[in-house]
């Protein structure tokens, strides 16, 4: 018979209604055997009692439903964004308050790098900074010499200085949707989605999938989750090569490792192809990677203004967005995967793309029925009450961007959908009230992972200058414990095995210095994190 180990602790915070709270948990071959006190397993047989954790309050491993490989490794590229950002080693990097600051610390990278090396920003964010928008300009200031690419921080926008804009061919001549454009017709640097982005990535060597799929960068990815008390994680649009998976195999398989992830394959070509894909990656999947899911993308970002948003647009009078997926792929894609059995994760930020999307796996429902689906609308930012229901009706569950309170929710007020709508974004209430499985996430590294900061976004909905943004919509500390554990679980469809602490699950745990539940909630963000168990193995920090 394998060996028990009965683990002590301050608190045990279940998330089971059958026992809410214990002081002790049994863990046998890696799952929940008992709980209860000191004596909960003694009817199995000889126990070993480990009181390494008895200082600390445990909960169900976090569970980060919308976030990308890339957290960790996107470090490799010099970070330019507004905000205070911890990397993957805990160091502090001071977020960039004007172009000017941006600029400067362009230059004392570049002047470290090989002549031929592009130089490659990440984070930026335009909509903070008053003034004049980044431009070609600015990073020639850098270098006319060096291609230059600066990420912004939706991952959705990029801009680049005239050397990059020369190597894609891009003038007052190109005919690409996303290059944008001054009033005399000349390109500004500043390029929109993935059409116009892609040339500038392929000629300087932005590689997503590089930066998501190499041992080092998957490694970085657990730690970056490890600090962040999350056991379980995923990769929203993965492209999943034969080599990517061998690699991800090896380094999930590894005892050492961790982590659980989660990757979901990115929808590209041809829906009946991806379909099979995606049964041939689902039958390779092990405990510590599960693979079978699809992510689609259909629009963009609302604060890059590339988001499909309904009447009355933005206030600022801005176009509206652009689709990555046009509605008819979307329709046809949706009808394929979920005919085939595929669960499927679609990005919808505007409430015209979470429309498209209700519609298109409705008419996939009707085609082929399929009832424990258990599909989910991923951001759903201005999805309102009537969508919420349809998503009832039609057994979607959703997944909000909790973080986009704070981070951007002054900037929606004034710049983006005004005060009316931006009151009612992120409606977790709205979605609960509805009866929805219901996650919140940090879609790292946009935001930084953090399930305990995403909790205290839902719960108190404040912004960065300290106002509550749509106090109808805040929701209680225990729902948002249940939407970073049990509801994001149920999401990836392992709610059965993860989520909260029960006799038959994985014994995976977040290690907490004090008690989540008995935080004031102005105080939840700042529990804090000691670590991680996963398998009944501890990774504290």
């Amino acid at each position: 018979m394998a060996d028990i180990t009965v683990y002590s602790a301050r608190k045990i915070v279940t998330m089971d209604r059958n026992r809410p709270s214990a002081t002790h948990v049994a863990v046998r071959d890696g799952r929940i055997l008992a709980l209860g006190d000191a004596s909960c397993a003694d009817a199995w047989g000889p126990v070993t009692h480990d009181t390494s954790l008895s200082h600390a309050v445990l909960m169900p491993g976090f569970v980060e439903g919308h976030a990308h490989m890339m957290a960790g490794a996107i470090w490799d590229y010099t970070y330019t964004g507004y905000h205070d950002r911890l990397d993957p080693n805990g160091q502090l990097w001071q977020g960039l308050g004007t172009l000017n600051a941006v600029v400067d610390r362009l230059q004392e990278v570049e002047a470290t790098l090989p002549h031929d090396q592009p130089l490659i920003g990440w984070g930026f964010d335009p909509i903070f900074l008053p003034g004049e928008r980044l431009g070609a300009a600015h990073l020639d200031r850098v270098s006319t010499t060096r291609p230059i690419a600066i990420i912004f921080s939706n991952f959705h926008l990029m801009c680049v200085n005239s050397v990059a804009l020369e190597m894609a061919g891009y003038s007052d001549g190109t005919n690409v949707e996303g290059v944008v454009k001054d009033r005399n017709g000349v390109p500004t640097g500043e390029l929109q989605e993935m059409a116009a982005m892609f040339p500038i990535m392929r000629r300087l060597g932005i590689d997503f999938r590089a930066l998501s799929q190499r041992e080092s960068a998957i490694r970085s990815y657990g730690e970056v989750a490890r600090r962040a008390g999350v056991t379980t994680v995923t990769d929203l649009f993965s492209q999943l090569e034969d080599e990517d998976l061998a690699t991800m195999l090896s380094v999930t398989a590894d005892s050492d490792f961790p982590l659980r992830i989660v990757p979901a394959l990115a929808a590209m070509g041809d829906p009946q192809a991806l379909a099979e894909r995606a049964k041939g990656l689902r039958a390779r999947s092990t405990d510590k990677l599960r693979l079978g899911a699809v992510k689609l993308m259909t629009d963009g970002s609302i604060q890059g203004w590339t988001a499909r948003v309904k009447w009355p647009g933005y206030v600022g009078g801005q176009p509206n967005g652009l689709w990555n997926m046009a509605p008819d792929q979307i329709f046809e894609t949706c009808a394929a995967l979920h005919a085939a059995g595929i669960q499927m994760h679609i990005h919808v930020n505007g409430n015209e793309a979470s429309e498209i999307a209700i519609d298109a796996l409705e008419a996939a429902m009707q085609a082929a029925p399929w009832p424990t689906h258990r599909h989910v609308l991923q951001h759903g930012q201005m999805m309102d009450a009537a969508q919420f229901r349809r998503c009832w009706e039609l057994g979607i569950a959703v997944n909000l961007f909790a973080n986009h309170l704070w981070y951007f929710g002054d900037q929606h007020v004034a710049l983006t959908i005004g005060e009316d709508r931006a009151s009612q974004m992120d409606a977790v209430r709205s979605a609960l009230d509805a009866g929805l499985t219901v996650a919140i996430h940090s879609d790292a590294p946009v935001t930084p992972m953090g399930p305990l900061f995403t909790a205290w976004c839902a719960v108190n909905r404040k912004t960065m200058s300290g106002r509550t943004l749509g106090e109808a919509q805040r929701i209680k500390v225990d729902e948002a414990l249940y939407a970073i554990t049990l509801g994001a679980a149920q999401t990836l469809k392992m709610d059965a095995e993860i989520g909260s602490i029960e006799v038959g699950k994985r014994a995976d745990f977040a290690v907490l210095g004090s008690d989540p539940t008995q935080a004031a909630p102005d105080q939840l963000k700042d529990v804090d994190v000691l670590g991680t168990v996963l398998d009944g193995r501890a990774y504290l920090l």
